[in-house]
């Protein structure tokens, strides 16, 4: 197992304020834009592939549109629940848990989260990669940063989009969910740069291989501060982790109980 990790990330990702590119509300400025954004690429360290990748990007309509009208966490927690599916994720969880406990066991000794939260994670993100997305990863979170609303959110990710193209992780092609997430547990790419797992030991930490993701995924928790062998419950140690996964309340709650059923 290797882990691919981005030295001083957040330094080198944050272009200073005086230089970053300026944002815009509406298509029309995309492109000029781009221009611009690929300055603070090259200091960052993105080199040929991602450049190129930059100026092919899209302005992705569905995003803006997406991100304009989220409503899920708005929910009661009852209904929240009921909308993802909580307990067809359940009862198939459970399942894969008992399919292949050797490998979530092994997940569990090397980072210290248990199988049920990274199930949970993994049913709710992708219904356990049956559905991964169909936008085009680059172009979604190039047009959120080049977007007013949270450029500043967005910037590390699509920079870290970027230097996954450079890696051969990703491609202009590769697609995810409408705000950029990657793979079977939807990490944002510029955390996917930072917590990514070579799990099976080819030399690619590959998100849309479940062993990499979920790996990944265990990884990230575990460098967010989980604490192996502690409890996940609302009130218990690892509780306020999961907010670094998911900073939705509802979203936070429906990990800790549906993780609690899978693992029982």
């Amino acid at each position: 197992m290797r882990c691919l990790l981005a030295p001083a990330l957040i330094s080198a990702l944050l272009a200073s304020p005086a230089l970053a590119a300026s944002c815009g509300n509406t298509s029309a400025g995309f492109e000029a834009w781009k221009q611009e954004f690929s300055r603070d690429a090259k200091r960052a360290g993105v080199r040929k592939a991602g450049l190129r990748a930059l100026a092919a990007a899209q302005y992705a309509r569905r995003t803006i549109a997406a991100d304009r009208n989220q409503k899920s966490f708005k929910y009661s927690l009852e209904k929240f629940m009921q909308i993802r599916g909580s307990a067809t994720i359940v009862a198939q969880g459970r399942k894969r848990k008992a399919r292949n406990p050797e490998f979530y066991a092994a997940l569990e000794r090397q980072y210290g989260v248990p199988a049920g939260i990274l199930i949970a994670i993994h049913g709710m993100e992708t219904a356990f990669g049956n559905y991964m997305g169909d936008s085009q990863v680059v172009s979604a979170i190039v047009t959120l940063t080049y977007d007013c609303r949270r450029s500043d959110f967005f910037r590390p990710h699509a920079l870290g989009a970027l230097k996954l193209v450079d890696q051969g992780a990703i491609s202009t092609s590769t697609l995810g969910a409408k705000h950029g997430e990657l793979g079977h547990t939807q990490f944002l790419p510029g955390n996917a740069l930072t917590y990514g797992v070579d799990w099976d030991g080819n030399g690619q930490v590959d998100f849309y291989n479940m062993g990499d993701a979920l790996a990944s995924t265990a990884h990230y928790l575990r460098k967010k501060g989980w604490k192996p062998g502690k409890g996940y419950q609302p009130g218990d140690p690892n509780y306020r982790v999961l907010k670094e996964w998911n900073a939705a309340t509802v979203y936070q709650q429906s990990l800790a109980i549906m993780g609690r059923q899978i693992d029982g």
